[in-house]
């Protein structure tokens, strides 16, 4: 498991906001539970564990500048 800070990626980041509000609004009328609290948990629970556990362990790049 990784401490500490985060090594940024400019593809995933600019993915991430390029991602565009129809296509979130597609995948919510077609799949039930998309986008919703905890439904990661319900899917796959172990990854869901691992994946909050690496959050709470390690910082943003970005988190720096704020």
């Amino acid at each position: 498991m990784k401490f500490g800070i985060r090594k940024p990626s400019i593809k995933r980041s600019f993915s991430a906001r390029t991602t565009g509000a129809l296509t979130c609004s597609a995948k919510k009328a077609v799949i039930p539970g998309y986008g919703k609290k905890g439904m990661g948990l319900l899917k796959d629970p172990s990854r869901a564990v691992k994946n909050k556990v690496y959050k709470k362990t390690t910082t943003s790049f970005w988190s720096l500048f704020k």
